[in-house]
């Protein structure tokens, strides 16, 4: 049985890669410092596989984690998911995105080093990239951030590659495009504090748990709404298994985009979960968001030639999951 370590594993995206990991029979140790992330869904994945299979610990990456590499030898490959990822937040506050994504990633791998371990597999972003000069966008495209989010997560993976130059730690870096969706038995979804994601929340607002704001600018698109790739969380996941598989073989550093190969705009969306749900969403306008941009989707030819992934889900498929996530748990983990 392979052991991993992950990060961030009480987010939306972590919460539901670990559940995966676990399903395919790895042993997996957690870290989340909860922040932004629920105790919740870690706790049902122990009582649902044993503290054998499966233990999880509080901790901020950024502060002493030598105890628990310590207690958690073995560990041949770490999936780092854990960041700070709003936008929005990130053009105001710019301090909180370099401070929590640039120096808890250089902890991690400092660590990672000191203990031996040489494999990682990294959580990035479509965001490194910036305005799309061509579309599809590929991974030779090039890398110019337009919000502090977008270039801390440059910043991380720079560290990753010098650490992979230097110390000979073997990486995948996954930029992921737009994730929606929930687990396909709707057991674990979103748990964001709160969401940001407009598919999430526009099922949220069809389902009458909260209103529906349009936070999106005004762009230079058919509809004036921002285009973007919207690849589901399982899909995405099933990639990370695939890289920590492909690493564990001696699979060579790399850099691969997780998307779909297509784009929607927002009021695509919108209207498709209109139709899915039934339901007519009254959207409310608020500030728009700052640092977005019009239009990205991505290539990902890479990845299928790589590890031999491509999606399988289609966005009807991500909302079903999350009307089944959401109408099991309209407060998410909070009850």
């Amino acid at each position: 049985m392979k052991k991993i370590l992950i990060t961030g594993a009480g987010g939306y995206i972590g919460s539901v890669a670990t559940y995966l990991f676990l399903q395919k029979g790895y042993e997996v140790a957690a870290i989340d410092n909860f922040e932004t992330g629920y105790r919740q869904p870690l706790e049902f994945l122990q009582k649902k596989f044993g503290t054998e299979k499966f233990r999880f610990y509080e901790a901020d990456l950024k502060s002493d984690l030598t105890p628990i590499f310590e207690k958690e030898k073995g560990v041949e490959v770490v999936v780092h998911y854990a960041a700070s990822c709003l936008v929005d937040e990130s053009m105001k506050n710019p301090y909180k995105y370099f401070y929590n994504n640039v120096l808890a990633t250089l902890n991690l791998i400092e660590l990672m080093k000191n203990f031996g371990i040489k494999k990682i597999v990294f959580s990035s972003t479509c965001a490194v990239y910036g305005e799309a000069q061509y579309l599809p966008v590929d991974e030779k495209h090039p890398t110019l951030p337009t919000n502090p989010y977008g270039q801390s997560k440059r910043m991380a993976e720079e560290i990753i590659e010098w650490y992979g130059k230097i110390f000979d730690i073997q990486y995948l870096i996954l930029r992921y495009f737009n994730v929606c969706g929930a687990s396909d038995d709707g057991l674990i979804g979103d748990s964001k504090k709160p969401s940001t994601l407009l598919i999430q929340n526009a099922v949220r607002g069809a389902l009458g748990i909260e209103p529906f704001y349009l936070t999106c600018p005004q762009v230079d698109t058919f509809d004036k709404t921002p285009i973007r790739d919207y690849v589901n969380v399982v899909d995405l996941n099933e990639a990370h298994l695939l890289a920590v598989e492909y690493l564990l073989k001696g699979g060579k550093s790399e850099i691969i985009n997780l998307g779909t190969g297509t784009g929607n705009s927002v009021l695509e969306i919108v209207k498709k979960v209109e139709e899915i749900t039934g339901k007519k969403i009254e959207m409310k306008k608020t500030t728009p968001r700052q640092g977005e941009y019009a239009k990205i989707y991505a290539s990902i030819g890479k990845a299928k030639k790589i590890l031999g992934w491509q999606p399988k889900r289609v966005i009807k498929d991500s909302i079903i999951s999350l009307v089944n996530w959401y109408q099991k748990h309209p407060k998410v983990w909070q009850y």
